[in-house]
């Protein structure tokens, strides 16, 4: 991203002062597959981690664990 990286981003959207902020899902969709990049993700806010290439099927379980989430709230 030119302007920012999602790291950047979703510490902005995190801290934005809408009641949907704080809840919105958000999925890194990255290269970046150490430990650290995942713990970094989580830490900023980011909901789950996936790793390029992307394998569809863990995708599909990780928007599966979020929509989940979201309707037992």
């Amino acid at each position: 991203m030119p302007e920012m990286d999602g790291l950047q981003a979703t510490s902005k959207i995190r801290a934005l002062n809408r009641k949907d902020a704080k809840t919105i899902p958000i999925i890194a969709l990255t290269a970046n597959a150490f430990d650290e990049d995942v713990q970094r993700s989580l830490q900023v806010g980011m909901n789950a981690h996936l790793n390029k290439p992307i394998d569809n099927n863990a995708l599909f379980e990780a928007l599966k664990r979020l929509i989940k989430e979201r309707t037992e709230e």
